[in-house]
């Protein structure tokens, strides 16, 4: 028993049992949390429905804006619409053509609804919207039923006879044609590519600087408070530089892309991991090795807010207030685009940068303001007289 008791009393065994039932709370209680918003915060997507079409199309686009469970613009130009979809702004375009009543009213024509979707975007998004393609061209047949479709006829003036000839196939007129831009290559293992990619980075960096902050302080007494500071900022950079090349390495060795593409992909995780990094650090330089006990829940909010799995409309507010300065959702968001295309690169490179800044001068601040103890003080002159 007296072993026994002895890893008991060791801080490190307790300090890992405490990890070990802090990891089981945090991680189910905030994936709990963040992931009930799938489905019932679906209703916070936008969709824009666009109808060329004076006729009955402008009647029927009023329809499907009342049965759609989403936000809908009405307002928009084809092009706009293309465009905000493009940027992650909206997350369907539901278009009506111009001949959609002409073709209606022929016998051998075949009427035609495009759906625009962009697949550089969070699963839960790119899948409902395809469901909700195939149902609303479902409810589109329910719409055009034979004695519906024949009063329609009629009130365009064509001929009863006609109507009634039109209206028996008019459930079989509606074409769905799903229009998809920037669509990953086939695998699961692409589409989720700009998560697991960003998520092994900034791992990465928070444990790096978990173990450099530990260093820091012992260097400081020897080297110079700020002389160890800035150092550690040098070294941080270079290994920034390398760091992902790794991951980098091995997803495009088994997935290939240009070599304009990896070169892309690797200033931008660079950039990620050094803001990582620093993000990290200000926890870790506050309170130290406890630091991982806040390091670990944010990083699991970060993922929900990443935009891998929902958008950020999607969010609650508590997790889309951390999205709003979270380096795993600037990172994705660029990925998607340097992968597949679309989105705002400038935007998303733009965020991470300042979120970096922002916390390197709160690392500097922390550093300034955290006193060196006497024991170090001596230690400085010592290696200053030397």
């Amino acid at each position: 028993m007296k072993i026994v008791w002895d890893y008991l009393k060791d801080k490190l065994f307790v300090g890992g049992i405490t990890m070990l039932i802090f990891y089981q709370i945090i991680m189910i209680t905030i994936y709990m949390g963040g992931y009930s918003a799938i489905p019932k915060n679906v209703t916070e997507l936008t969709v824009a429905i666009v109808s060329e079409d004076a006729e009955y199309g402008t009647e029927f686009a009023d329809k499907i804006k009342e049965e759609l469970p989403f936000k809908v613009k009405s307002d928009l130009t084809l092009d706009q619409a293309k465009e905000e979809l493009d940027e992650h702004d909206l997350s369907m375009v539901v278009h009506i053509p111009a001949d959609f009543t002409s073709k209606l009213s022929k016998l051998e024509e075949q009427v035609q609804l495009n759906f625009y979707m962009n697949n550089a975007t969070a699963q839960s998004v790119s899948g409902t919207m395809q469901t909700v393609a195939n149902q609303i061209a479902s409810e589109v047949s329910q719409q055009l039923k034979v004695e519906n479709m024949q009063g329609i006829l009629q009130g365009m003036q064509v001929p009863e006879e006609q109507a009634s000839s039109l209206a028996e196939g008019a459930v079989n007129k509606v074409k769905t044609n799903l229009i998809q831009s920037n669509v990953p290559p086939a695998g699961m293992h692409n589409s989720m590519a700009p998560m697991f990619l960003t998520i092994v980075s900034y791992v990465g960096a928070m444990i790096f600087s978990m173990m450099a902050v530990s260093t820091l302080n012992k260097l400081k007494s020897k080297h110079g408070k700020w002389r160890a500071f800035f150092t550690l900022q040098g070294l941080s950079m270079g290994l920034s530089l390398i760091g992902p090349l790794v991951g980098l390495g091995i997803y495009f060795a088994i997935q290939g892309y240009g070599v304009d593409v990896f070169f892309s992909m690797w200033l931008s995780h660079a950039l990620e991991m050094f803001v990582a990094i620093q993000v990290t650090s200000v926890i870790t330089m506050l309170l130290g090795q406890a630091g991982m006990l806040v390091n670990m829940p944010f990083l699991l909010i970060q993922v929900i807010g990443s935009g891998a799995i929902m958008p950020q409309e999607m969010l609650s507010g508590f997790f889309k207030f951390f999205s709003s300065f979270s380096v795993l959702h600037y990172s994705v968001e660029t990925d998607y685009s340097l992968l597949f295309g679309g989105g705002n690169i400038a935007e998303s490179i733009s965020m991470m940068g300042v979120i970096g800044a922002a916390a390197l001068l709160i690392n500097m601040v922390i550093h300034k303001l955290k006193a060196v103890s006497n024991t170090d003080k001596a230690e400085i002159k010592v290696t200053a007289a030397a």
